[in-house]
């Protein structure tokens, strides 16, 4: 018989010590690739987006609009890659920003962009200053939000105590941005007393200009001594309201005159432009209400750190400068843990994956015994263990997408062991040649078929990643996890299989004879169904017919808003 190339594969590892050792390896590989790919909720997908602040001091919006953000628009539209650009004209500057297409490499589209306004900065109006540049991207979105709040300390005290553990946070590994938001900023302030300005003949533009060369510093030389170099600056911040009061502004009689002198100077929190509070709704389970001033702090985190992981690290931190930094009368809320969510939805698909895993084996274990169920259920984890290694290789992170290929391929990874699994169990009743010559007999007689019936799913599922826009790079992990998958189950099924057969399917599993398919129960059935069509023509046609309008009817769904239609999925984060 030829064996073909499924055959001769089976032939070299069934009997192989290198067969154990592959399994082996793979499923330790693939726990290690489960432990260190990152997980996220979504897929990381590279859209470059870039925002630039463009100041115009002086201009109206309507200005802005006509001689900054319009020919900025015009200009930056002509670069290649670019998918959109649109801006806002407030007073005093312009906000553009750029939208490059999905795939475009984020650091070569800064250079363009950047390279791009400095040509053409001679065309625009005497006025504006040079823009800033900054990059936006999906890991800005915080992954953390912890929210200060308290019944009696003050908006100040609160944004105090989120400012400065905030500080503390930035130097965790992996952090991205840690922002304030809320509450009331430090400010130092200075009332002006107009009757000793009169009297000290100083004005009032006297003191702005002092108080801004007065706030700097500066390098003034540096000194050499052995092989030493100290660098001098001269000047310095202002840290504090007593700072600001040692202004000298002016001189009077002989004598300086001090800020002091003149104003008063505050220090304490600025005035109030926002409000920031902090409640509980209906559905809260202990029943609490009542809404307290409070104080966000996001964290975000740097591209390919997992999210699980990192909002671990700052709420243990946060934990630790809990009455050294956070007052006791200070209580610090999650209201975003993207960490969390992402793990209970990596753990809410594993829990499914398991269920079907478990569900596969029972039902082949009905048709094939436990023996043969316990052939197919090892090679699932080993499937997997592979594909998880690929994943991580490939820089992928553990989220819905990645893991939903998995459910979806669970049935299919199982058809190539089940159809080897099978062909040996009945070449083994059979009884006709040696165990060993029956399974490389019963390997090569529906290999290839087998190998082409894979290729053929593949082939089927591979096309999803080429889909342009942003659905695209979202869904590839999909098909291109699917397929890594039925590669490796066919690999396992023509390897591992035959080896797990010859040891596993035992004597109690072959004692039956040589059957005749036509006497089976499943032949009958679709014998049942299938011959009517086959022998009459007009049967066959209605078949066609009936399936032909069921196609037309599900088609029909959308256009008569049957069913919605989105991108994404509904999610509810809380």
């Amino acid at each position: 018989m030829n064996e073909g190339i499924a055959g001769k594969l089976a032939k070299q590892f069934i009997n192989s010590k290198i067969t154990p050792l592959l399994m082996a390896a793979a499923l330790l590989v693939g726990v290690l690739a489960a432990f260190m790919t990152p997980r996220e909720e979504e897929p990381q997908i590279v859209v470059p987006m870039v925002d630039i602040y463009i100041p115009f001091p002086g201009a109206a919006p309507a200005e802005v609009e006509d001689r900054v953000a319009k020919p900025v628009e015009r200009t930056l539209t002509e670069i290649p890659g670019v998918d959109y650009v649109y801006s806002t004209s407030m007073q005093d500057f312009a906000l553009v920003t750029v939208r490059y297409k999905v795939g475009e490499d984020a650091e070569a589209s800064m250079v363009k962009l950047w390279a791009t306004l400095m040509k053409n900065m001679d065309k625009m109006p005497k006025g504006v200053q040079v823009p800033l540049m900054k990059k936006v991207s999906i890991d800005d979105v915080p992954v953390l939000n912890l929210t200060f709040w308290s019944k009696s300390a003050t908006p100040y005290e609160l944004r105090k105590a989120a400012v400065d553990v905030g500080d503390q946070l930035k130097q965790i590994k992996d952090i991205g941005d840690v922002e304030v938001k809320g509450g009331l900023k430090r400010q130092i302030r200075v009332l002006l007393d107009k009757d000793k300005l009169a009297a000290h003949n100083v004005s009032a533009f006297q003191i702005v200009k002092q108080i801004k060369d007065s706030n700097s510093q500066m390098t003034s030389g540096n000194l050499e001594n052995l092989n030493k170099e100290v660098i001098v600056r001269s000047g310095q911040f202002f840290e504090s309201a007593e700072d600001v009061g040692n202004i000298v502004v002016g001189l009077y009689g002989g004598s300086p005159v001090y800020l002091r002198d003149v104003a008063q100077v505050i220090d304490g929190p600025e005035e109030v432009s926002n409000y920031s509070f902090f409640g509980w709704g209906a559905a809260d389970h202990e029943g609490r209400h009542g809404e307290y001033p409070a104080v966000t702090l996001t964290v975000a985190k740097r591209k390919g750190a997992d999210a699980t992981v990192l909002a671990d690290k700052v709420l243990a931190k946060v934990e630790d400068l809990k009455g050294a930094l956070v007052p006791a009368d200070i209580t610090v809320t999650q209201t975003r843990n993207y960490g969390e969510t992402a793990t209970e939805k990596v753990f809410t698909l594993l829990e499914h994956l398991s269920i079907a895993i478990v569900a596969v084996t029972v039902i082949v274990a009905f048709f094939l015994g436990w023996r043969g169920a316990l052939v197919n259920f090892m090679s699932v984890p080993i499937t997997f263990a592979l594909t998880l290694l690929v994943y991580y290789l490939l820089d992928y992170s553990l989220n819905r997408v990645t893991l939903f290929a998995l459910i979806f391929v669970t049935g299919i990874v199982v058809d190539d062991s089940i159809i080897i699994a099978e062909n040996i169990h009945r070449h083994f009743s059979m009884k006709k040649m040696p165990r060993l010559e029956a399974a490389i007999a019963a390997v090569s007689e529906v290999g290839n078929p087998t190998i082409l019936a894979t290729f053929t799913v593949i082939a089927a599922v591979l096309p999803m990643v080429f889909v342009s826009g942003l659905m695209g790079p979202y869904m590839s992990p999909m098909p291109i996890g699917a397929s890594l998958a039925m590669i490796f189950s066919l690999m396992v099924a023509l390897i591992v299989t035959p080896w797990l057969s010859y040891r596993l399917l035992k004597a109690d599993d072959e004692g039956h004879e040589e059957y005749d398919i036509k006497k089976t129960g499943y032949y009958k059935f679709f014998n049942g169904i299938l011959s009517p069509m086959i022998d009459s023509a007009f049967k066959r046609w209605i078949a066609f017919g009936i399936v032909g309008l069921m196609l037309v009817g599900a088609i029909a769904m959308i256009p008569l808003k049957m069913v919605q239609l989105k991108m994404l999925p509904f999610d509810n984060k809380n």
